[in-house]
């Protein structure tokens, strides 16, 4: 965050809605004098929350950006997107299912790119994959699935000419304590929208049968045999079986 431009937007805002900093602070439930130092752009003693409020009494968001060498991280982040993306993706071609990985669409307005899209012949199943490296915001996220499986019969059926007599969704996590805590957090919205769990998924990949929601976590182990845990960034292990036959700690395959 840009502490002076902050600053800066928040004075903006108020004096575009012709408030007084009395004002703001009263919309935000803060003091006038804190008010003011934000809009100086002294606001690195404050909370995120405090921040929060203050935008969103002026209709507006506070977005956090983690920056790190440039643009490292996001190439950190692509990368372990993509492995799981093709882990899954390898377990899904074993078991017989044809696979096509980022299928954008674009369908009156709405647009997207579906980060795997699997076709099983014989059912005629057709299996939509987000791929998530972590779970920020479970609205936003549920809200973006839901539409990809809402439409993709026509997107498959446009693009391969794919013709589908059920279509399920399957939102992909690594399977991290971190991971599964925020799932076990949200339980009633998640258990809601995508019941099934791990094993449950493993055993409908292997026998399609009729609809299925719910969330896979894949072992979040690179191609180059390091794995994310729970405490320490990296822990190597020797390499063994295929990074999704090994067993899900908690929910095993």
């Amino acid at each position: 965050m840009h502490d002076p431009r902050f600053g800066n937007a928040v004075r903006a805002l108020r004096r575009r809605r012709g408030w007084r900093q009395v004002d703001l602070a009263r919309a935000a439930t803060i003091s006038r004098s804190l008010v003011s130092a934000i809009e100086r752009g002294r606001v690195e003693p404050l909370t995120l929350k405090t921040l929060r409020s203050v935008a969103a009494a002026l209709d507006a968001t506070v977005a956090v950006e983690v920056r790190w060498r440039g643009g490292a991280l996001d190439r950190l982040l692509d990368e372990r997107h993509a492995f799981l993306s093709a882990a899954v993706a390898s377990m899904l071609e074993a078991r017989g299912w044809l696979v096509r990985p980022e299928v954008s669409y674009s369908v009156y307005g709405e647009r997207g790119s579906i980060d795997l899209v699997a076709w099983h012949e014989t059912t005629r199943s057709l299996l939509i994959v987000e791929v998530k490296t972590e779970l920020t915001s479970i609205q936003v996220t549920l809200r973006k699935h839901d539409e990809k499986v809402r439409l993709g019969p026509r997107v498959v059926g446009d693009r391969f000419g794919w013709r589908t007599v059920a279509v399920s969704g399957v939102l992909v996590l690594p399977a991290t304590t971190s991971s599964h805590r925020h799932v076990q957090r949200h339980a009633a919205i998640l258990d809601a929208a995508l019941p099934a769990r791990t094993r449950a998924v493993h055993e409908w990949i292997r026998a399609p049968s009729g609809r299925l929601a719910g969330i896979l976590f894949v072992p979040d182990v690179s191609h180059r045999g390091v794995k994310s845990g729970a405490t320490t960034p990296h822990r190597v292990r020797h390499r063994g079986q295929p990074p999704l036959m090994q067993a899900d700690a908690s929910n095993p395959p």
